[in-house]
């Protein structure tokens, strides 16, 4: 079996979801930064012969082989230590379950968020934001009913969960947490995880 050697990171990045699901397993790997505006590694290499998507994050293995995708970075992170419990087995309604979010997550809540950060127009903005609150808003009453998402322990799901609804706080977005109490008690909840903020002391975060 081949073992994880990097993880390309931009901090605070969605990179940061992966981030945090290899400290929580327990494995070890080389952090290794990227200018996202340069596209540099910091090694001065073109982070497009790293990945042609030229975005993080991306995983490389000691045979050289790289992943992709972070949904999908979480799922094969978390299956080396299936002892870490950090996703339901494969194969399993569970593990549908958990696709399921991590899925909806990638596309109907980091997506909005890319619009804001390229700079929006004062009517996409408004837009986005709209969308945004749907999203916190169904997170809000999911996390009424449990600690975490899938239930009652932390999975890859709020790994990812957690790594976008801290961009609530950029200044190109400052969405007020205020009416999403459930919410805003989960994000104090995940960050006092030892992994998490092993994670967000490596990337500057804290």
């Amino acid at each position: 079996m081949c073992n994880v050697v990097k993880l390309y990171y931009a901090a605070g990045a969605c990179s940061l979801s992966p981030h945090i699901v290899a400290r929580e397993a327990g494995l070890q790997f080389d952090l290794v930064r990227v200018d996202t505006k340069t596209h540099r590694v910091e090694d001065g290499r073109d982070f497009y012969e790293v990945n042609p998507r030229g975005y993080v994050p991306v995983l490389e293995l000691d045979d050289g082989t790289r992943l992709c995708e972070g949904a999908a970075i979480v799922q094969f992170l978390a299956d080396r230590v299936p002892e870490a419990q950090l996703v339901p087995l494969a194969g399993t309604l569970a593990r549908v379950r958990a696709q399921e979010w991590l899925n909806f997550i990638a596309t109907e809540y980091h997506k909005q968020f890319i619009w804001i950060l390229r700079g929006a127009t004062t009517e996409v903005l408004t837009q986005q934001l709209g969308k945004i609150g749907k999203v916190l808003a169904e997170l809000n009453h999911r996390l009424s009913e449990c600690n975490f998402i899938l239930g009652p322990s932390f999975s890859v799901v709020d790994a990812y969960a957690f790594a976008i609804t801290r961009w609530c706080n950029l200044p190109k977005v400052m969405m007020d947490l205020g009416p999403y109490p459930c919410v805003r008690e989960y994000m104090a909840r995940v960050a006092e995880r030892p992994a998490v903020r092993a994670a967000l002391i490596a990337e500057g975060l804290v």
